[in-house]
């Protein structure tokens, strides 16, 4: 097909929340005000349905889920001091019914680049969240294709972090499936702003047009590489040293790498030292493996200086880092980016395990002390948190497996897929979702230049672990 799908816009309309609010103003945290100058998040997913759902049961359900999360249908306001809320005024988000008749699902999964015309799915293609002053803070987008539907959100990321859109979504499909059955208990969303996070500093945004700091037309490749539970033990194996059972199968052609191998490349280098699971060693998880094992290999397709700074960049969920705790549906951003750096020479040379604990390191060390001394920082300086890879060396790894994406059941089974929208774009940014199979699989939305995809696509020990 081409890079643009044959899309009609059936219909506009505003969804207003089933009840009023009675929520005060929610003053933007630290970590909301970072986002102000990114783009509208954007999350959908992908569903083989039956029969096409009515217009009006989504625009009902939408409707309740919104009286649940009722900020999500506000504005944000400035005050006379310049700080910014959300004020919960009711006045609805944006609900638009699209169809793409020519378009297969297989058209969408197929590829082995994410098509370009999956942007045409999601509302506000690189809207930017301060808009949300004048905007809708979010809007819904749900095409009917040819042999399926997507539904596709996009809000202000100044409103949310990836754990509060979701827990949003998963409202959205439990209220839609509940209509024609019983409404499982739904998570009430905390909207309690008594935290370090909200400060009395004031963000200065530039005067005029308020711009990404990125290059979003700059030219680029999308894949998802997808990382099966079986290949994600083995390079989690690796990392860690532990023997493995002589062959791991599982049905996803990485059974051929065993203990054998794996003995044999540590017994020949002095930088390792061979451990089993039952010795008392800092374990380095499965997912920061992962990270280790894109550092490593973007670094070399890169082929940057040997004395090139490069930077790895993760954002981390906060709620249970920072004291007192914050809970578990927190509405809101509740993140902060924590930079890993090391020089491209040393990234190549070292054991991979090498760049896993540096990338441990960092993670396990974000304790209340850091967070506190972070929002500090940023006090003294108030500014947006810049998005991008300006010296070339820099990857940042967003979005998380964990994050119940495939818990969207809206009445018609599971989710074939999800996928993000265009916005926030750029050379090096990762996306981790969790895999379609459950128990511990990975697929990540890798975005690079042509030339760095390239490199890492012929990548003998990256493509080793890669599903397909």
């Amino acid at each position: 097909m081409s890079s643009s799908c044959a899309l009609t816009i059936l219909s506009k309309c505003t969804v207003f929340p089933h009840q009023k609010s009675t929520l005060p103003n929610l003053k933007l945290s630290i970590s909301d005000l970072n986002m102000l100058c990114c783009h509208y998040i954007q999350k959908g997913c992908l569903f083989t349905a039956p029969s096409l759902p009515s217009h009006t049961l989504l625009t009902n359900s939408l409707s309740r889920a919104l009286s649940v999360f009722p900020p999500l249908a506000g504005r944000f306001i400035t005050d006379a001091n310049g700080h910014i809320y959300i004020t919960s005024n009711d006045v609805g988000v944006e609900f638009i019914h699209a169809a793409a008749s020519e378009l297969r699902i297989a058209d969408l999964l197929s590829p082995t680049d994410v098509p370009h015309y999956f942007k045409e799915l999601f509302p506000y293609h690189m809207k930017i969240s301060y808009d949300a002053r004048f905007s809708p803070i979010m809007a819904v987008q749900v095409t009917d294709l040819a042999d399926g539907i997507f539904i596709g959100c996009a809000v202000s990321h100044a409103a949310v972090d990836g754990t509060s859109l979701w827990n949003f979504f998963n409202t959205f499909a439990e209220v839609t499936k509940g209509v024609t059955g019983n409404v499982s208990r739904l998570p009430v969303p905390d909207f309690r702003r008594e935290t370090v996070l909200v400060s009395n500093a004031v963000l200065r945004l530039p005067e005029g047009e308020v711009k990404v700091t990125f290059n979003p037309d700059e030219p680029l490749r999308e894949r998802i590489f997808s990382f099966t539970n079986a290949a994600m033990q083995k390079l989690k194996a690796r990392v860690n040293h532990w023997t493995q059972p002589e062959k791991i199968d599982g049905g996803d052609g990485h059974g051929d790498v065993g203990a054998i191998e794996l003995k044999g490349k540590q017994g020949n280098d002095p930088n390792r030292k061979a451990v089993t699971r039952n010795e008392t060693v800092d374990e380095i998880s499965s997912f920061q493996s992962l990270c280790a094992l894109m550092w490593h290999a973007v670094t070399r397709a890169r082929k940057l200086p040997e004395t090139k700074t490069t930077t790895f960049r993760m954002a981390v969920n906060i709620r249970r880092r920072i004291e007192p705790k914050l809970n578990d549906n927190y509405l809101g951003n509740a993140i902060q980016g924590i930079a890993t750096r090391a020089v491209a020479g040393d990234v190549l040379s070292k054991d991979i395990r090498w760049c896993a604990e540096l990338l441990n390191e960092s993670v396990k060390t974000r304790d209340s002390a850091k967070v506190r001394l972070q929002v500090l920082d940023w006090e003294r300086e108030a500014k947006c948190f810049p998005l991008g890879n300006q010296d070339g060396a820099t990857m940042r790894m967003g979005s998380s497996p964990r994050f119940p994406m495939y818990d969207n059941d809206f009445g018609w089974g599971r989710p074939v897929a999800v996928r993000s929208g265009a916005a926030n774009k750029f050379d090096g940014k990762m996306s981790a979702f969790p895999g379609r199979e459950g128990g511990g699989a990975v697929d990540l939305e890798v975005v690079l230049a042509p030339e760095t995809m390239a490199g890492i696509e012929n990548d003998h020990e990256f493509m080793l672990y890669v599903a397909g």
